[in-house]
């Protein structure tokens, strides 16, 4: 019933670009001393460009890619260390803090939904 309202729809995609953003800058920190590793992280979160529910109804169809696969992922860029590493501790923890950030507020958005669907229910709590 969540995802014929929008606003939850992109609540949910919301929070879950910002838990697989915290994978992918929990992967950076454990190869912040691996040699050749580059730093990846996600576009941008864009409610346009968020999956929608696509089905496979035959055999030869191929899976629908969304938030949850490694679509995309880019290289985070940054100044490479000797050697050849491109992972910044302090940056990861400023990825991570913005990351926190979409999630809390992904969170906020469904409470706030809910919270207003259970007054349209005639329910409280």
């Amino acid at each position: 019933m969540l995802e014929r309202i929008d606003t939850m729809r992109m609540a949910r995609e919301l929070g879950a670009h910002a838990a697989n953003r915290q994978r992918v800058i929990a992967a950076n920190v454990a190869n912040a001393d691996t040699p050749g590793y580059r730093a990846r992280d996600l576009q941008d979160f864009d409610p346009d460009r968020a999956p929608t529910q696509l089905k496979a109804t035959r055999s030869g169809h191929v899976a629908a890619a969304g938030w949850g696969s490694t679509a995309g992922v880019r290289d985070a860029g940054g100044e490479l260390s000797p050697n050849g590493n491109s992972v910044s501790i302090e940056g990861e923890m400023l990825r991570a803090a913005d990351a926190k950030r979409q999630f809390d507020l992904s969170l906020s958005v469904m409470q706030s939904g809910l919270s207003l669907l259970r007054t349209a229910l005639g329910r409280r709590g």
